[in-house]
């Protein structure tokens, strides 16, 4: 089943990759006898991950639970079949306030509920996805001990830039460190977050061991992606006029689309695959200038035009550091090989990668209906702190892209190219 852009548009996205992952009937779902029904909790799952494995999940006829605070699904409901518990996974915070979505108290005294709702019970697959700091994930590992297999997405910011080969690292190249294992803040600049990436995969696999599954995307990307990093490139392809492309057309470039990685994640669970995988692709990183030429096609009436220009100009003229391309990296210093990494053991294990193509379209329905909605949630937030007498919430403009230069810095970039 195709998503059609009226799905995407109605802003139903997780219904809507319900039904594309097949989600009929549960006899229909389980007529493959050789998939058994798993019980499957996700920490997480209403974020851009989360959605998309639990409808990859039930359309494969599994039993799911998500375990949340609740905060994203006033603004953004998880509109699938789900058990829900709501509560704060840290054991040491109440929830960010004690209402759940539907506006009941989580708890019969009015105090939020945390880990000591999962108290005895055992789900044949974990997914943590929103797992960012050991001691969280050591503690939400340790009460779920008697479940069958734990599965942590981690990232390959966990490996340490200065050890990754040029020629791409495999998933025993050396990780991140950092000198006090205890802080917990990411950094003004983010320089912790691999670190404590690598952190949180130790503290899974202290707790559950050989049945610990250790998952590292790359860039992930599609639809219901909040960052825009990806995004950016085919809606500025479908705006026209001459468009800034950075670097050189044989750059590599690796990502994976959040519906293969999600559906491969319930793979994972089906087979009980345990170990530690690289997930990114294609199977051989693509060249950066057939990405971007693909994000031309995917709105040809544009007569959209790259312009090329080179890392070197680009570093001359501080405009590496003055302006994100984001997805794109330069491969040089110790940024080599990060476009390169090794995908042998996820393909071996079942990950498959579909076209760039379906990416780009998909994104390009996509997003005029997330426009829509990220214009009603900014009124919303407004609306709310009039009501409450606070200052309004800090939001940029909901129409504009939160990653890559904006149309006028792209164009100053081009003018300053063009005359040297």
């Amino acid at each position: 089943m195709t998503i059609t852009r009226r799905d995407l548009l109605r802003g139903g996205l997780a219904a809507a990759l319900f039904a594309a992952c097949g989600g009929k009937t549960a006899s229909q779902r389980m007529a493959n006898k050789d998939v058994p029904k798993k019980k499957i909790l996700i920490l997480g799952g209403t974020g851009f991950i989360g959605p998309v494995t639990v409808a990859a999940a039930l359309a494969r006829g599994h039993e799911v639970t998500v375990f949340n605070r609740g905060k994203r699904e006033k603004t953004r409901p998880l509109e699938l079949p789900v058990e829900h518990l709501y509560g704060n996974r840290d054991p040491e915070m109440p929830a960010d306030d004690d209402k759940g979505p539907d506006g009941k108290l989580l708890h019969p005294d009015g105090r939020p509920k945390g880990l000591e709702q999962l108290a005895g019970r055992t789900f044949d697959c974990v997914i943590d996805n929103s797992g960012f700091y050991p001691r969280l994930v050591k503690a939400s590992a340790e009460a779920l001990k008697t479940s069958g297999q734990y599965i942590y997405i981690s990232s390959i910011s966990a490996y340490a830039d200065a050890t990754i080969p040029p020629n791409g690292g495999d998933e025993n190249t050396p990780l991140a460190t950092m000198d006090d294992p205890t802080l917990e803040t990411m950094g003004d600049q983010m320089q912790w977050y691999g670190s404590l990436k690598a952190l949180c995969e130790k503290a899974t696999q202290n707790v559950f061991g050989a049945r610990a599954t250790i998952v590292r995307p790359g860039f992930i990307v599609g639809p219901g992606d909040p960052t825009d990093r990806f995004t950016y490139w085919p809606v500025r392809a479908s705006k026209g006029g001459d468009m800034l492309a950075p670097g050189s057309a044989d750059d590599p470039l690796q990502w994976i689309d959040v519906r293969d990685l999600a559906a491969w994640l319930v793979k994972l669970a089906e087979d009980g695959t345990h170990g530690t995988f690289n997930a990114l692709g294609p199977s051989q990183p693509a060249r950066w200038g057939d990405v971007l030429n693909a994000c031309v096609a995917a709105s040809p009436s544009a007569g959209t035009k790259l312009v090329w220009v080179p890392t070197e100009w680009l570093d001359k003229h501080g405009k590496l550091e003055d302006e994100s391309f984001p997805i794109w990296i330069p491969p040089v210093d110790k940024f080599a090989g990060f476009h390169r990494f090794n995908n042998d053991r996820a393909e071996a294990a079942g990950l498959t990668f579909r076209p760039v193509a379906d990416t780009l379209n998909t994104l390009l329905a996509w997003w005029p209906g997330e426009l829509a909605k990220r214009a009603k949630i900014t009124q919303q937030l407004v609306a709310d702190a009039q009501l409450k007498g606070t200052p309004p919430p800090k939001a940029g403009e909901p129409g504009a892209l939160r990653a890559g230069p904006s149309a006028d810095a792209e164009k100053a970039i081009l003018d300053q190219f063009r005359t040297g």
